[in-house]
């Protein structure tokens, strides 16, 4: 054998002092690297319970939050109910007319005419006088027809013409009673003591309506009125029906314009637009008109489409139009998101079978995106039925009596008549108020139910 030269010897002496990687140098390693993950786990261990301490608050937090939102719209719905639901009844006063030809101030066999024009108002102020004989100075015999409303003597009136043989004879008639009346039957309180009752109405006033309850001769009935009659300076004659059918109108013309520029648009940006900076541009400001005041879009409905183009002034054209230009960028947005919402592949398939990009568009991106272009549409509407500013700068909040007929006639809306019944001083006007307010929020949840439905109903999930 050779013996290993001088060099080779100094390598095996330096690599014997080394230290032995399978030996203790391993442990040493292994033992500092379980020493750190335990004190890792300790540090753990002691700030966890600090962290779900934390994630606890953070969830409770949340949930007093949604309470605390659910308990104010309780508070104030309820409020809204208790003030309202009097509205949808009104009392009527039991009388027994008699209309016979000389207090009627007509002839044996009248005409039309002539029983249109007839003393009815006399009538029925005899006819109350016979019922309180006792009643004779001026003073109590005026508080004593002021518990019958004035459109008594219409409602006669109409019973006659429908029934001139009535003519001669006496017969009980239910008149609507006064507001004042009204809201004092329904409000149940102890009319055997005048003091304690908050009202308008005289200490005598109050003993003719507790001889009328007494005797059976008041009734509280549906009120067919509110839902069928329009504005009155009188409340238990007010009703909404000329401002449900001025909402129609305008939302109707409102739908029209809106929807298809809207989805028009929404399909340009989306599918066939370049991206640059032009479409860019459009985008941002399609954006920043979603955030645009609403009585802005009142100017310029007021600068542009009445005073330029002079368009009727309180027409339902002209508040379908202003709401038409503030509803374009809800339904555009709502309508892009929709068509992004539909798959690529639904894109590639249509241009695989050689459907041209118009094709594709039309036959299958549009018809799969349609549950959510709805759905931002019905949004889009129940916003603009809520709206007041914009129709108040183009005229809409004028006195309406007579039903509208065409887009061309005054009209007021249902938001716009909550605000004019909301200044109005009478007691009655405030359960008026309520009411219509309960009508709007009841339109408004419909509408978003049916977005809701339609979303359910159509929605394909990939």
């Amino acid at each position: 054998m050779t013996e290993p030269t001088s060099g080779e010897s100094n390598v095996n002496e330096s690599n014997s002092s080394q230290p032995d990687p399978s030996s203790g140098g391993d442990n040493a390693v292994s033992s500092t690297s379980v020493t750190q993950r335990r004190d890792t786990t300790e540090l753990v261990k002691a700030t966890l319970a600090r962290r779900y301490a934390a994630e606890k608050r953070f969830r409770w937090y949340g949930i007093i939050a949604i309470g605390a939102s659910l308990a104010f719209l309780l508070v104030l719905l309820t409020s809204i109910f208790i003030k309202g639901w009097p509205a949808f009844t009104h009392s009527y006063v039991k009388l027994n007319v008699s209309l016979d030809a000389d207090s009627l101030d007509v002839a044996e066999n009248p005409t039309d005419k002539q029983i249109r024009a007839a003393n009815f108002s006399g009538v029925i102020k005899k006819s109350l006088r016979e019922r309180f004989p006792d009643v004779k100075k001026r003073k109590a015999k005026k508080e004593l027809y002021q518990l019958i409303s004035g459109s008594g003597e219409y409602l006669l009136s109409d019973k006659v013409r429908a029934n001139p043989e009535l003519i001669g004879q006496t017969i009980d008639v239910w008149f609507p009673a006064d507001d004042e009346l009204a809201s004092l039957l329904k409000s149940g309180d102890d009319l055997s003591d005048p003091d304690s009752i908050v009202t308008r109405m005289s200490h005598q006033q109050i003993g003719f309506a507790k001889a009328l309850l007494d005797a059976g001769e008041t009734q509280t009935r549906f009120n067919k009125t509110f839902f069928t009659s329009g504005n009155s300076a009188e409340p238990e004659q007010a009703g909404i029906k000329a401002a449900l059918v001025g909402s129609a109108l305008t939302l109707l013309v409102t739908f029209l314009l809106s929807f298809p520029i809207a989805v028009a648009a929404a399909i340009y940006l989306e599918e066939f637009a370049p991206q640059n900076r032009w479409t860019d541009l459009v985008e941002v400001n399609i954006n920043n008109l979603a955030a645009v005041p609403s009585i802005v879009f009142g100017l310029l409905g007021l600068a542009v489409f009445i005073n330029y183009f002079q368009l009727p002034r309180s027409a339902p054209i002209v508040g379908g139009i202003v709401l038409s230009l503030m509803t374009l960028p809800t339904i555009i947005i709502a309508s892009r998101a929709a068509l992004k919402s539909v798959p690529p592949s639904i894109r590639e398939a249509g241009r695989g079978l050689g459907a041209s990009d118009q094709q594709v568009v039309w036959h299958h991106v549009l018809p799969l995106a349609m549950p959510g272009i709805m759905t931002g549409t019905i949004i889009g509407l129940a916003q603009a039925l809520g709206e007041t500013a914009p129709l108040l700068m183009i005229g809409m909040v004028a006195f309406i009596v007579d039903i509208p007929q065409g887009f061309t006639d005054a009209a007021t809306v249902l938001p716009v008549q909550v605000f004019l019944w909301a200044d109005m001083p009478e007691r009655a006007f405030v359960e008026k108020t309520s009411a219509a307010i309960i009508v709007l929020l009841g339109f408004l949840i419909l509408m978003n139910a049916i977005a809701v439905l339609l979303r359910k109903k159509f929605e394909r999930r990939w």
